[in-house]
């Protein structure tokens, strides 16, 4: 599975509605692009997969925090999403509540936040 790493691999996921979304997070998809496309020099060959987080400092004021979430998108995706080819961000888009979980890395925040995870994807479409 390869990680987005340009503005432009962004940019062209987040020009796409989102196809599921629960209470924190929103997920981008762009099917495998056809040869000849712009997303296709983005993208490189088309079986592969690749996976993008975007956790804004608005939503996860503390850079521990935001660091621990994207761990958790990273490692929820490669279990779920390494063989399905095409491209996809998952985006944070509330802030998780500081009165119930106080703790930037605790325990109970990674397992919220990787139930959400996989909340959001089973509920993407085929």
């Amino acid at each position: 599975m390869q990680h987005l790493r340009t503005r432009a691999q962004f940019q062209a996921l987040l020009a796409h509605r989102p196809v599921a979304r629960t209470a924190h997070f929103a997920l981008h998809r762009l099917p495998v692009p056809a040869p000849g496309t712009p997303e296709a020099t983005l993208f490189g060959a088309p079986a592969q997969a690749w996976l993008g987080a975007m956790v804004p400092k608005r939503w996860a004021r503390r850079a521990v925090t935001r660091n621990a979430i994207r761990r958790q998108i990273y490692a929820v995706g490669a279990d779920r999403l390494a063989a399905l080819p095409g491209a996809r961000l998952v985006r944070q888009h509330a802030v998780f509540s500081l009165a119930q979980f106080p703790s930037a890395t605790s325990t109970a925040l990674k397992g919220a936040v990787r139930a959400e995870l996989l909340e959001l994807l089973a509920r993407e479409p085929s």
